[in-house]
Formats: structure tokens, C-alpha cells, sequence
């Protein structure tokens, strides 16, 4: 089975990290360009997306990671790693950020609004569950997060987030792509477009393995290992609310 990568610059990286250990799969911190040419697929975490671009422009990654994608090899973004996938973020802060780019959609960079307005909720995720079996929702941990305003034609959608019928979203920095939500109730937060997978919210931090185990196999890394990852990831399971201290990005 092929290493994973995990980009290693902040965020939640540990919690995914743990998460392909209990399915039994080597993974590797990535924090310089040249790590990876050694990873088959890589995992960008959520975290503080702003300071995360950051330390990518320090380290030189961006070229590297656009390369990766380009080449067609498997990534995973979740929450911040969402946000540098996405062709275009608005709601950013002053100045903006650099993306890796490669996902067609336009991503609002803090959707859900504050720290103090993360929250959990039932997502119904049916493409999961023809895939990697399981009960028909998953937590969503969210967390400052991000949502998908609009998708290209090669986007698939995977899930979608209720939201309430009188909340606005947020203006950028600018003053512009204010959107008032009315007769809408829900929003796009889980997509796939070819080797790319993006998730608005955090699977890393539930006992639910079953985003992992997708990825995982959408990657190609558990060729002829389908049957002992679906006895870690689904048999194993423990299907529950994540009880856990949300972490904080700020």
C-alpha cells in the first residue's frame, strides 16, 4: 500500500495522521517540496487557511503542490485544505491568499461564520455509503468553516449542509459577494472532481473512518485490500457523536 502524505504546516494533521493509522496505512508529514516526490496521494488539513498559505509560500510548496495535482495524483482537502483546492475563495482576509488551485468551485472562506459559531450536525452522505456501507449520515464537525458556493460541470457533489433560511452570508473584505439566503436551505460542503476530494468539515476528528477509507481507495492505494479496509473502516466503527474539545483556528 502506497504512503500517504499529510501536509504537516498546521493544523489538524495529527488527527489524520492517527486516522490512516487505525486503517493499517503508512503516512508522512509533509513539509518541504521534495517530500513529495515520495507520497502517492496527500492530505491538506484543516487548520488556519490564512497561516497556512503562509508557510507554504515560506517552504516554496505551492509550486510543487500544483504540480501534484496537475499530475493527477489523489488530494484531499478538508476544511482549509478545501479552501487551497478551490479555483477562487472569496471572504478573505485583507490582501487575500494564495491557492493551490485545481477544483472547480468558488469556496467563502468562513461561510459559517466565527470560533463560536462551529458547530456538529447529521450530513446525509449517500455516495459514502454505497461505497463504504455504514449508517446513512456522518457527523460533520465544523469549525470555522468554509462552504462551496458554486461547482463546475465536473464537479460531483457528496454533501450538502442544511442552513438556516435567514442567514447571510458574509461580504469579503472588499464589500462585494454579499448574498442574502432566502429561499435556499442548504449548502455544498463534500465534492470529488476526478483525483480531487474536498470536505468543508473535519472527518478526522470522529472514530467515523469511512472518509479516509474513500479517499483511500479513490486513490488506488488499497488495490487488492478493499475487503481488510472495509473490516477496519466499517465492522470496527464506532458510529457516535465525536465528544471532543473543538480545536481552535484562528
Amino acid at each position: 500500500m502506497a504512503t500517504v502524505g499529510v501536509l504537516a504546516l498546521q493544523g489538524s494533521y495529527n488527527e489524520h495522521i492517527a486516522a490512516l493509522r487505525r486503517l493499517g496505512v503508512k503516512s508522512v508529514e509533509i513539509r518541504k517540496p521534495e517530500q513529495l516526490l515520495d507520497v502517492a496521494s496527500l492530505i491538506i488539513p484543516g487548520g488556519e487557511s490564512t497561516t497556512m498559505a503562509k508557510l507554504a509560500e515560506l517552504h516554496n510548496l505551492f509550486p510543487s503542490l500544483r504540480e501534484f495535482v496537475r499530475m493527477g495524483k489523489p488530494v484531499w482537502g478538508t476544511c482549509a485544505g478545501l479552501i487551497f483546492l478551490a479555483n477562487k475563495a472569496t471572504g478573505q482576509k485583507t490582501g487575500g491568499q494564495e491557492l493551490v488551485g485545481g477544483l472547480d468551485c468558488t469556496v467563502h472562506r468562513n461561510f459559517f461564520g466565527s470560533q463560536l459559531q462551529s458547530f456538529e450536525t447529521e450530513l446525509s452522505i449517500p455516495e459514502l455509503v454505497s461505497t463504504e456501507g455504514g449508517p446513512e449520515t456522518f457527523r460533520g464537525v465544523f469549525i470555522r468553516a468554509p462552504a462551496i458556493l458554486d461547482v463546475g460541470p465536473e464537479v460531483q457533489v457528496l454533501a450538502h449542509c442544511p442552513v438556516s433560511s435567514n442567514s447571510t452570508l458574509h461580504s469579503n473584505s472588499s464589500g462585494e459577494g454579499k448574498e442574502e439566503k432566502g429561499a435556499e436551505d442548504k449548502v455544498i460542503v463534500a465534492v470529488r472532481q476526478g483525483n480531487l476530494l474536498a470536505t468543508a468539515f473535519h472527518p478526522e476528528l470522529t472514530s467515523d473512518n469511512r472518509w479516509h477509507s474513500y479517499f483511500l481507495k479513490m486513490a488506488g492505494d488499497v488495490e487488492g485490500s478493499s475487503s481488510s479496509i472495509a473490516s477496519i473502516g466499517v465492522d470496527n466503527l464506532r458510529f457516535e457523536r465525536s465528544n471532543i474539545d473543538l480545536p481552535i483556528f484562528l
